[in-house]
């Protein structure tokens, strides 16, 4: 008889659930399974026995997914074994159906089996595995089959696997699932976390009973947000687990803000050499993250950190490390100093007892059924077991079989126990929960779950909510995710009694983080800085890096300005300046010219003296009123010249006091009143003096408006133009004070201040002055024209040194006035330079004028005599003699009619 376990494969639609959907994506799933290499050589392999798997008899049949062996050199599929997360997650599932086996209540009078493979750590060889879970539901054909006796063949139908419990790397369950969703088989991983399988569209009968990277994600996320840093860097293993867990932190590190990624580095599935040098190298290129996230695999941890220490940097990276890190001991073994202080993140969990007992328990007696506990034994006693034919190793201790684990070996319970449990314990509540809506009064399997739905066994699961292992809840949200319960621990060395790693907080949907018992390289306790660019000092912005939030340039408000936001500089309003640190704005000082500042002590002193020097000469004319020198002055406009005078003294303290209305408005009306006065005074005298010489050179007939009264008229219409224009300028502007911030508004805002002052610009004093400089030129042109009087005859050369001198006064004055326009001190400057040109004219014209008269009165009155009188028509003769004598005064003395 020719037979097999199974017979060839027949494309048939009918499958043995009946509700599978359509026929094309099966048909070309097969397809592929026989076509592809090597997947289509695998199966040719099921199709007489199933090699290295565990068979456990029962009623209903579980799937188990785990990796027994590591992932094996270049064109070998399975390498050495592992230990934890190979044996002790698959006697995990073994003592877990024991426990529901042998409970009452669970699943009564029904016996859970179980079909358990190796996935060799490798995604491929793990889906060429798990076909044998889909067996059972493809139909066969086995017409063609034919034994020689012509009896009919017996055929073993396979055993139908209604879940599947795993598997571990979240790469294998992606592959996995793709396949069993197709026969729709529920999946319940113990231990994959990439976000991806949270993809209920793509990943529909794929549950687990750990949460999900993205919730890692968000607790490592918190945790770097804890810690105070923006600047961080990822480090992945090449594979879904790595790439999707960074994927994950980048992805909700963008939504919530406020970190920002450095470098974001994949570590190749198959490393070259020096490949972990590139990659220390890449990360210092970005110095300042310090801090990095690691989601990648315990032999890349290792060898990360190995790369470090070798680049001397040991203490300079902040590891974040993901639940592949954990908190194991095997990735940091040799090389605890480089990873001090790593922060690491584990789903919460429990040591549990029962399975410690179990497990230590366990012998190659007793344990027959597991077929790769032999292999186990030996690596764990480091020992060899005799078989046949197989010479035994003289460098290898002979195992006798009677050692004992935990006591004759290390035992540490591997950290994903639990999950493993819960897992098992989710399917078996949910087939309990099936069997009670759909078998309410069978002992057994009843014909409603014979077969079992796939689908409805799927609702079901994702429906219970018992308490787990570890005492926990165990439930699914719609996707099939666990809710996410996180331990913090951080590796610490110093101040403990053994260097180890130590719980510094939990995360249950929020962090509670526990930075007083935190420590780093060294013991330090204070928090190190993983920051792309330190905070900006006060009075200082932040200019953007573009495209990197987290990273800027502090730029320092400068100038007037003051920092607004951290972002923004503001100018300060005209009327205030920057405080010192520049984050806000203060008064600018208001100041004016005070008495005792140079600038006011001189002016003042010059003017004072005037006063009492015309004041002086005053008094000497009023004392000698009637007195030849004095009526011959002429003592009407003498009164008027020496008023306009004194005046031109007193606007100094007027323009020295404090600005008010009341000073304005006499600043604006004497300014130029007293050299009007003074000025009109004195060309009226020229003007006299010119009109009569040159009259006397034509006739004989004297100039009118020579009297004393014309004089006065003359010289009250020249000032009434002044007083006239001063009071049209009181209508169109009332007089008022101003504080002007722009005059003195240095580069530097300290130096800033307000001055307190009249409404009187440069321009305006320039024009209330332009009258009197008009007066001034006309008089000192009159002055030169009279040059040729003779000296006895009147006061035209006396009046003429007063102009000369008082026009280079004016002269001087202007270009300091304007040229200190941009000088800080340009009030006090224009005040001080226009004040004393003031006096220096008032004084020259009274020098000139008067001190003479003042010396002869008296310090010679036998001087101040009549001299005989001489009538028009001597002048008449002097100008006549004048014109004819080549010198320019004449040789002939003739004395003036002083009375005229």
């Amino acid at each position: 008889m020719t037979s097999s376990n199974h017979a060839p494969l027949s494309l048939c639609p009918d499958v043995a659930t009946g509700r599978l959907g359509a026929l094309w994506p099966r048909l070309l799933l097969l397809l592929w399974i026989w076509t592809s290499d090597p997947a289509g050589q695998v199966w040719a392999s099921h199709q007489h026995f199933h090699p290295h798997s565990i068979k456990l008899p029962g009623d209903i049949t579980l799937g188990g997914l785990f990796p027994i062996h590591a992932r094996g050199p270049h064109g070998v599929n399975c390498g050495e074994l592992k230990k934890e997360k190979g044996i002790h997650r698959m006697e995990a599932m073994l003592y877990a159906l024991d426990q529901i086996n042998s409970d009452p209540e669970l699943l009564p009078n029904i016996t859970l089996g179980a079909r358990i493979l190796d996935t060799c750590s490798r995604d491929t060889y793990a889906l060429e595995q798990s076909l044998t879970f889909v067996q059972a539901l493809i139909q066969k054909d086995t017409s063609d089959i034919r034994c020689s006796n012509g009896e009919p063949p017996l055929i073993r139908k396979p055993e139908r696997v209604v879940g599947v419990i795993g598997a571990s790397a979240s790469s294998v369950s992606i592959m996995v699932a793709n396949i069993l969703r197709l026969f729709e088989i529920p999946q319940v991983s113990y231990a994959s976390t990439a976000p991806e399988l949270s993809d209920n569209n793509r990943y529909d009968f794929f549950s687990r009973v750990v949460p999900p990277d993205s919730y890692q994600a968000q607790a490592m996320l918190d945790i770097v947000k804890a810690l105070g840093w923006n600047y961080v860097s990822t480090l992945a293993s090449e594979g879904n687990y790595g790439e999707s867990g960074v994927e994950a932190f980048m992805q909700i590190s963008r939504e919530a803000g406020g970190v920002c990624i450095a470098q974001s580095v994949k570590i190749p599935r198959e490393p070259a050499e020096g490949e972990f040098d590139k990659i220390i190298k890449r990360l210092m290129e970005t110095s300042n993250a310090r801090g990095v996230i690691i989601f990648a695999n315990e032999d890349d941890i290792k060898r990360v950190l190995e790369a470090a220490r070798q680049a001397n940097l040991t203490g300079h990276f902040l590891f974040v490390g993901s639940d592949s890190w954990g908190a194991k001991s095997s990735p940091i073994a040799e090389l605890e100093d480089v990873a001090e202080g790593a922060v690491t993140i584990l789903p919460k969990r429990a040591s549990i007892d029962g399975f410690d007992q179990y497990f230590m328990s366990r012998s190659l007696e007793n344990n027959r059924r597991n077929i790769w506990f032999a292999e186990f034994w030996e690596d764990d006693f480091r020992c060899k077991l005799t078989r046949p034919g197989i010479k035994l190793d003289p460098e290898k201790k002979k195992c006798t079989g009677g050692e004992r684990i935990g006591q004759d070996s290390s035992y540490e319970q591997e950290g994903k126990v639990q999950f493993v449990i819960d897992a098992v314990y989710a399917v078996a509540y949910a087939l309990h929960n099936m069997h009670q809506d759909l078998c309410p009064n069978s002992h057994g399997v009843c014909s409603s779950m014979d077969p079992v739905e796939g689908r409805l066994l799927l609702d079901y699961i994702r429906a219970v909510n018992f308490n787990g292992s570890a005492g926990t809840s165990v439930l699914f949200n719609e996707n099939g995710d666990a809710p996410g319960r996180y331990d913090i621990f951080q590796f610490q060395m110093t101040n403990h009694s053994h260097p180890g790693y130590h719980v510094i907080g939990q995360w249950t949907n929020n962090l509670r983080l526990n930075l007083e018992e935190m420590q780093w390289s060294g013991g330090d306790k204070s928090v190190p800085e993983s920051i792309c660019s330190f905070p900006c000092k006060p009075g200082e912005r932040k200019k953007m890096v573009k495209g990197v939030p987290c990273c800027w340039h502090c730029e320092l408000c400068d100038g007037y300005q003051y920092q607004l936001d951290e972002f923004t500089c503001e100018m300060c309003p005209t009327d205030m300046r920057p405080i010192p640190n520049r984050t806000a704005c203060c008064p600018t000082p208001i100041i004016k010219l005070e008495w005792n500042s140079p600038w006011a002590l001189v002016p003042a002193s010059l003017a004072m003296l005037g006063i009492l020097a015309t004041s002086a000469v005053v008094v000497t004319f009023i004392r000698f009123n009637d007195t030849p020198i004095v009526r011959a002055s002429g003592r009407e406009l003498s009164y008027v010249l020496l008023t306009g005078i004194f005046l031109i003294y007193l606007i100094t303290f007027l323009m020295i006091a404090e600005p008010g209305v009341v000073v304005c408005a006499f600043r604006r009306l004497l300014l130029g009143l007293g050299m009007a006065i003074t000025y009109s005074a004195m060309l009226t005298k020229t003007n006299r003096i010119y009109r009569i010489f040159e009259q006397g050179k034509k006739s004989v007939t004297p100039p009118k408006f020579i009297s004393p009264t014309s004089q006065l008229a003359i010289t009250f219409i020249l000032i009434s133009v002044q007083v006239l224009g001063v009071f049209v300028w009181f209508a169109v502007v009332p007089p008022h004070t101003i504080i002007d911030y722009e005059e003195l508004r240095p580069p530097n805002p300290d130096l800033a201040r307000g001055i307190l002052k009249c409404d009187m610009s440069d321009l305006s004093i320039i024009c209330c002055l332009s009258y009197s400089i008009v007066l001034m030129v006309t008089c000192t042109v009159y002055a030169v024209k009279s040059r040729g009087v003779p000296e006895t005859f009147n006061e035209a050369k006396p009046i003429g040194f007063t102009m000369y001198t008082t026009c280079i006064v004016w002269l001087a004055f202007v270009p300091i006035f304007f040229g200190t326009a941009q000088s800080t001190e340009k009030m006090f400057i224009q005040t001080a330079t226009l004040t004393v040109s003031m006096s220096l004219s008032a004084s020259v014209s009274l020098g000139m004028l008067y001190m003479p008269k003042v010396y002869v009165i008296v310090f010679h009155p036998e001087q101040n005599v009549q001299k005989r009188k001489r009538s028009f028509k001597a002048v008449v003769q002097a100008a006549t003699l004048s014109q004819k004598t080549d010198k320019p005064n004449g040789d002939t003395k003739i004395e003036p009619d002083r009375t005229q």
